[in-house]
Formats: structure tokens, C-alpha cells, sequence
């Protein structure tokens, strides 16, 4: 009997592109824009949801108005500064090369973040991914991002496999939470400065340092024929 091979549904931010303060920064200047006192440390808590989400989730927590014109003057303004931090984005260690290795195997990939295709087109450039040869799903594509399951889902679907046979890798408590509900089996990586505590109790079965040393233990994880 032929064994189904693992297919991996990769988050973007903090998973493959070391992009995740510039992303906080980002947030934090457009919040202060906005005459929204905020830590940064706050705003990190909460990378890894879709940005609406977010927005939403820390104005109810500033108690603030969260007016549909000011989700938007905050979206916007978080993609200009993103825009502008971007040119110090690199992939993370090892991550074209977990990904290579992923398609020199024949194992199925794609990826899935609560980016928009503004912000997730420049991260996907550094990496060398085309999303007219890989699955790319954006916050664009879904009716929900994190912590909602919709974009592994649409992922898995796109590959034409099924979410049980899929590992959905991230660096987040959301990624792992989004897994759960997809049910699909939760991988978690510290490179977004999530702990290896909170992630597994979010539901990660195993926690690796980043791309590299995911790519060093690829047999714990990766079913083959």
C-alpha cells in the first residue's frame, strides 16, 4: 500500500521571510498616526492575525472607535510603512532550501498568510516563490484569516489534498490555533518570537528553531512514500 505524502502548508511571516518586526514597527507607526498610544510589545502579541482582525481586536482594547474609515486609514498606512522597511525583509535560514528540498521530494506545498497581496508580494519576491507556479493564498482570497481556519483550508484544497494529510507550519499561537480548527497537524517554529511553550500549548505536536532546523529533522514530520 502506497503511504500518501505529507503536504505542507507554510504561513509566510516569521515562518519563511524574518519579517516579523518589521511588521510590528510598521503597525506602530500607523497606530501612532492614528494618535494611538501603543507598546510594541502589544502589537507583537498579535502578529499572525489577519490585519483586520488585529486592528479591531486593539482598538476595542485602547477603546478607541473602531469606524470602518479608520480600519482603513490604519491598513493603509500599515502597508505604506511596511513598504518602506521592506528592503532589510530576507528569508529566514534555510528556507529556500527547506522548500527546494520540499519539491526535489515530490512533497506537495503551498502557502497561506493573513498578509494581503501588497504586503505578501514583496516577501514572496525575496523568498523566490512566483505565485503563478506555487499555491499562494492572501488575506485577499478568504472571507477569514487567522484564527480562522479558511486560508489552510483553501491551501489544502488548491493542492488537492486533504487537510488531515497536511502540516500547517507557523510561527505563531494563531497559526497553531487555525491548524487545530482545519484540523491539520500544527508545526510551530520560534523564528517569529513566539515561546516553544505557548506554541505547543496552541496546539504545535513539534517545535523547531526555524526553516533550517525544521529542514535538519524532516523526517519527524514528513510522511513518504
Amino acid at each position: 500500500m502506497t503511504r500518501k505524502k505529507t503536504a505542507f502548508l507554510f504561513d509566510l511571516d516569521g515562518t519563511l521571510i524574518d519579517s516579523v518586526y518589521q511588521h510590528v514597527l510598521a503597525w506602530k507607526s500607523s497606530l501612532d498616526q492614528e494618535g494611538i498610544p501603543l507598546s510594541v510589545w502589544r502589537i507583537h502579541r498579535k502578529i499572525g492575525m489577519s490585519g483586520g482582525l488585529f486592528a479591531n481586536i486593539l482598538l476595542r482594547e485602547t477603546g478607541f472607535d473602531n469606524t470602518p474609515e479608520r480600519l482603513e486609514r490604519l491598513r493603509a498606512r500599515h502597508a505604506e510603512a511596511y513598504k518602506a522597511l521592506s528592503a532589510s525583509v530576507q528569508p529566514l535560514p534555510g528556507a529556500r532550501q527547506l522548500l527546494d528540498y520540499l519539491t526535489d521530494q515530490g512533497m506537495p506545498w503551498a502557502i497561506a498568510t493573513s498578509g494581503r497581496m501588497e504586503t505578501a508580494g514583496q516577501n514572496l519576491a525575496a523568498l523566490g516563490v512566483d505565485p503563478a507556479k506555487v499555491p499562494v493564498v492572501t488575506r485577499d482570497q478568504v472571507k477569514y484569516a487567522k484564527p480562522d481556519p479558511d486560508l489552510f483550508l483553501t491551501a489544502a484544497e488548491r493542492l488537492g489534498v486533504d487537510i488531515r494529510d497536511s502540516l500547517v507550519l507557523g510561527d505563531s499561537i494563531w497559526d497553531m490555533i487555525a491548524a487545530q480548527r482545519a484540523r491539520g497537524l500544527g508545526v510551530g517554529l520560534l523564528s517569529g518570537g513566539y515561546g516553544e511553550e505557548e506554541l505547543a500549548r496552541a496546539g504545535a505536536f513539534r517545535v523547531y528553531e526555524d526553516p533550517a532546523d525544521l529542514l535538519k529533522h524532516i523526517d519527524e514530520v514528513a510522511a513518504r512514500s
